[in-house]
């Protein structure tokens, strides 16, 4: 965090941030892939929503890979997305997919690295 507000890494800083929430958004659907396939009883909309995070990941870069707008927005957005993604988790426990160890993890997982990822998209 101390990198963030000195001038001349700020922006290295924020990069690192935000590579580090898409790649880990990104294994997120990875992870529900991986508990549908280990389950022959998963729904199939389980396989659907499992490549939204990676596909959310880019699109959460277009701002910057055009030159616009970075990366607050793109920050913010991912940020959401990690909180958001908890409702997933929730429901692929429903369903018996993740057990309840592993969604008390998602819970700490999702919600320190969402909000940690929209702090810094307000600096």
């Amino acid at each position: 965090m101390v990198a963030v507000f000195d001038d001349d890494t700020r922006y290295i800083a924020l990069s690192a941030a935000f590579l580090y929430a898409a790649v880990i958004f990104s294994f997120l659907g990875g992870l529900w892939w991986g508990l549908a396939v280990t389950n022959p009883k998963a729904p199939q909309w389980v396989y659907g929503i499992a490549v939204v995070p990676s596909l959310l990941a880019v699109v959460s870069g277009i701002p910057w890979m055009i030159g616009t707008t970075w990366p607050g927005p793109s920050l913010a957005l991912l940020g959401i997305a990690l909180i958001a993604a908890l409702w997933i988790d929730f429901r692929l426990n429903r369903l018996g997919m993740m057990p309840v160890w592993m969604l008390r993890l998602r819970i700490i997982l999702s919600t320190g690295l969402g909000l940690t990822t929209l702090a810094l998209a307000a600096l």
